[in-house]
């Protein structure tokens, strides 16, 4: 059976330049490829990638996407510390994980989550 090895969600905004800093600033991405045009770029930490485009009419809908780590609360003190926008501060969910969430200005939400144990 196929393997599947990465995924690279895209997300749309209305000004890439300031969703560039925004997610290197804030979130500690780095940029690794912007189009000539200025209208595509892709963004990594720790080998994940965030596509972001423009998207200047406006018809996307905000996106959601979770990003796994088992190191949540010094992941949290760092995003606060770059000051991210928090939306919701460090949470158990009743499904068992950990998770705190973070918005960009196009209201776009990164949800950065952490499994535990089910034996917790």
């Amino acid at each position: 059976m196929a393997r599947l090895s990465r995924i690279a969600p895209e997300i749309p905004v209305s000004n890439l330049r300031g969703a560039i800093e925004y997610y290197e600033q804030r979130l500690g991405f780095a940029v690794t490829m912007e189009t000539p045009g200025g209208d595509y770029a892709i963004v990594e930490r720790d080998g994940l990638a965030i596509h972001l485009f423009q998207d200047d009419g406006g018809s996307h809908s905000p996106v959601g996407i979770h990003i796994f780590t088992h190191e949540l609360d010094e992941l949290h003190a760092e995003i606060v510390r770059r000051g991210a926008r928090l939306s919701q501060p460090v949470v158990r969910k009743p499904w068992g994980n950990r998770d705190f969430r973070v918005n960009d200005q196009w209201g776009n939400e990164i949800k950065f989550t952490e499994p535990l144990p089910e034996t917790e």
